[in-house]
């Protein structure tokens, strides 16, 4: 059977041009740093992203935390988000491996803490407090609706960092989808930001990795930390050429998954007992809300799904998550509509 996988967009596979570009890519041994196509692929990344050097890493995780770990000493605290994906999904990583204490803020609906309350976390000098070293960011913010952090608002950020003389970084896993929601560059998203992750086996379409990216001292410190947590990988231009590929042929394709995450949000929210969590989605993810006039619950509705060869999440509170990507294509669209309409119309 051939799925129609609404769950993330981690399930992307390579596309075509990328499979032949990894059977072809030039390969070294990039512990040493010798191997061509992950050294294009880093020079090209922070090129796109206004930086000075990147780090290619086998997985956001692993960047994120070997970028946290390259900011601040054991002890030293960070302020994040409640709804981040590194404080919710990283396994405690930071806390954990690096000795790191995180000062939790609240995300609003649209991914933002206000600045004041930013600035409100800042410890001050004293020797009963752990040093606050980093504010981290996440954009876009996934449990927040896929929403993204304008520049403003990540500027405004930067200038609380610096004026009080801490780093700051942005968990850009899908960082191109805001660059695109938002009709900006990737880089004016990040100039603000002394590091930023992004991933390419998301809606780019790569099978793994993720990049790291910043100044050239920071990056020799995020390589060190990559070598502690075991991300030193050996021919990794196997990898890194489908990285090229999606990052010089899949960022402006991005535009489609927006586009049909608003299509299908409109039609859905017609539907009697279906709601928008977020209202009109921002990116590629439509979150909606079952409520007591659905005709099913989310759990049933996954199963009925998967009859159907299409397969979702739902939450115990009936929130289910339906993610846009390259591998759901106008008649996978189509399908998924009328699934939908056989439960809640003809239920």
């Amino acid at each position: 059977m051939e799925w129609i996988d609404l769950r993330s967009d981690t399930v992307t596979e390579p596309t075509p041009e990328m499979r032949e570009a990894m059977a072809k890519a030039e390969l070294g041994d990039d512990v040493y740093g010798e191997d061509p196509t992950v050294n294009h692929l880093q020079e090209l990344s922070a090129q796109m992203l206004g930086k000075e050097a990147a780090l290619f890493v086998p997985s956001g995780t692993m960047g994120n935390l070997a970028a946290i770990l390259a900011h601040c000493a054991r002890g030293d605290e960070i302020i994040i988000g409640d709804r981040s994906h590194t404080y919710l999904y990283e396994a405690g990583g930071v806390s954990a491996l690096g000795g790191i204490h995180t000062f939790v803020v609240k995300n609003r609906n649209d991914g933002t803490v206000p600045h004041d309350e930013i600035e409100a976390a800042v410890r001050v000098d004293n020797d009963h407090f752990p040093i606050t070293s980093l504010i981290c960011l996440e954009n876009t913010q996934n449990r927040c609706g896929g929403s993204a952090l304008s520049v403003d608002y990540t500027q405004g950020v930067g200038r609380i960092a610096k004026e009080h003389g801490l780093a700051m970084h942005i968990d850009g896993a899908r960082i191109f989808n805001a660059a695109i929601a938002l009709d900006v560059s990737p880089a004016e998203l990040v100039a603000s930001a002394d590091s930023v992750t992004f991933c390419l086996s998301k809606g780019l379409c790569a099978p793994a990795g993720s990049i790291i990216c910043g100044e050239k001292a920071f990056i020799q410190k995020a390589h060190r930390a990559r070598k502690m947590l075991g991300g030193g990988m050996r021919q990794a231009g196997v990898l890194a050429a489908a990285g090229v590929v999606a990052l010089e042929s899949m960022v402006d394709r991005l535009r489609e998954d927006h586009i049909k995450a608003r299509r299908l949000a409109e039609t859905l929210v017609e539907l009697p007992g279906i709601s928008l969590d977020f209202g009109t989605p921002a990116s590629n993810m439509i979150f909606l809300q079952l409520d007591n006039k659905a005709p099913i619950s989310g759990e049933d509705l996954v199963h009925r799904f998967t009859d159907k060869g299409i397969r979702i999440n739902a939450s115990p509170s009936g929130q289910i998550r339906l993610v846009m990507h390259y591998w759901i294509d106008d008649e996978a669209l189509a399908q998924v509509t009328d699934a939908f309409k056989e439960f809640f119309i003809r239920a």
